[in-house]
């Protein structure tokens, strides 16, 4: 049984927090003893009653849990605080725990580690979710070859280095993991892990939605990444072919945004419908759509990208429209025929795609293809199994 110091920047009153943390832990907590250290939303820890739907998951799986305030502004001096923080804390906790393994997710958790890692000598697991400070240009939010970005890509070598074990999301980023060049010697081991999904709640409904009106789906934030434009400009395409076509979409604070692009594709406001839900209750929405959309910009950084949404439609038996530059969505969706893959963002490539979804959702056999997908690459159990492969090897390594 390991000691593990979990380490993490999003928050388990979450609903990442809970899908793609809390998910996992309570089941690697049969074997191992585990505390978590996470960093809230005020939002989130000034509610009660949200701060105890993790609270009570993480005490019936016996794990141990510090929540942290996150702090947002100034940006940076606001992060170099919680990291501050977050290291004086855990440092706290692994000596007292005699913690074997630090479990970071992403950047920040990790240079909270790097200290703790060098005076408790834990092994580190650096669970990387994506090239961090390559988002952050990517994304248009720091400048490109800035300060910020070159202080992160330094950091970044140090955390490669330091880590006894690397985790990353897809395939198509462990030649660029290790094109890095980042290592003298051996490069550590590492293993890919997709984001997964729950597929006991991830369910194909009993039985399948009726074929009209045709449902078109998407689940979550658009934000920097999610391509909002296109995915309505996709839905148009869809609805000049099947003119009572709807489109379904489960997402919390863009309402007004997602009502304002899709009036400029020229999509009326009854075919739209909008709200938000909990997660528990995201699997029953999924199971009325025929298909499904996950565009997302491409770019360098998303090689590295597994979207929850894609195994969260998949393991419903809904097929997906993604696009190339994306991580593994190409090879998924194409290679296992549950999906399409859009490789522009013309009107001639939105057509085709649109002719092509509504094709594959059509077959009667989708549905058992996708869901054998989910379970094939991105079922909770599957991924539990591979992180408690590595917590044994980093034991043994102590």
């Amino acid at each position: 049984m390991a000691r593990v110091l979990y380490i993490s920047y999003d928050g388990m009153a979450e609903p990442l927090g809970q899908s793609q943390v809390i998910a996992y832990l309570e089941k690697l907590a049969d074997d191992h003893q585990i505390h978590v250290i996470s960093f809230e939303k005020p939002v989130d820890l000034d509610e009660p009653a949200k701060m105890e739907i993790p609270r009570r998951r993480l005490a019936s799986a016996g794990i141990g849990w510090t929540p942290m305030r996150y702090h947002k502004r100034p940006s940076a001096a606001a992060t170099l605080f919680d990291i501050a923080r977050g290291q004086a804390v855990a440092l706290w906790l692994a000596r007292k725990l005699r913690i074997d393994i630090i479990h970071v997710r992403s950047y920040v958790p990790a240079l909270i580690a790097l200290p703790v890692k060098r005076l408790v000598g834990a092994k580190l697991l650096f669970d990387i979710r994506g090239f961090w400070a390559d988002e952050r240009v990517d994304g248009g939010i720091w400048p490109a070859k800035g300060w910020l970005y070159r202080t992160v890509k330094r950091l970044e070598r140090r955390f490669f280095r330091a880590a006894d074990h690397v985790v990353t999301l897809t395939e198509a980023s462990v030649p660029v993991i290790k094109a890095f060049g980042y290592w003298d010697g051996p490069l550590p081991p590492i293993t890919v892990i997709p984001t997964c999904a729950d597929l006991d709640l991830f369910t194909p409904p009993p039985v399948p939605p009726p074929p009209e009106p045709f449902v078109f789906g998407y689940v979550g934030s658009f934000g920097t990444w999610y391509l909002m434009n296109e995915t309505m400009a996709l839905f148009r395409a869809i609805l000049d072919r099947r003119p009572g076509a709807r489109m379904l979409i489960v997402n919390r604070s863009e309402h007004e945004a997602v009502r304002t692009a899709a009036a400029l594709a020229g999509i009326p406001a009854e075919s739209i419908e909008i709200g938000g839900a909990p997660h528990a209750q995201v699997a029953a929405l999924i199971q009325s759509m025929h298909a499904a959309g996950a565009l997302i910009r491409p770019c360098f950084s998303k090689l590295s990208s597994a979207p929850t949404k894609l195994a969260e439609y998949l393991g419903c038996g809904v097929p997906c429209v993604g696009n190339t530059g994306v991580g593994d969505m190409e090879a998924i969706l194409e290679g296992c025929g549950v999906g399409v893959v859009l490789k522009d963002f013309d009107q001639a490539s939105l057509d085709a795609a649109a002719d092509r979804i509504l094709a594959i959702a059509a077959d009667p056999n989708v549905r058992m293809r996708c869901r054998e997908t989910a379970l094939a690459r991105f079922s909770l159990e599957r991924g539990v199994a591979a992180y408690r492969s590595i917590y044994t090897e980093l034991t043994h390594l102590n």
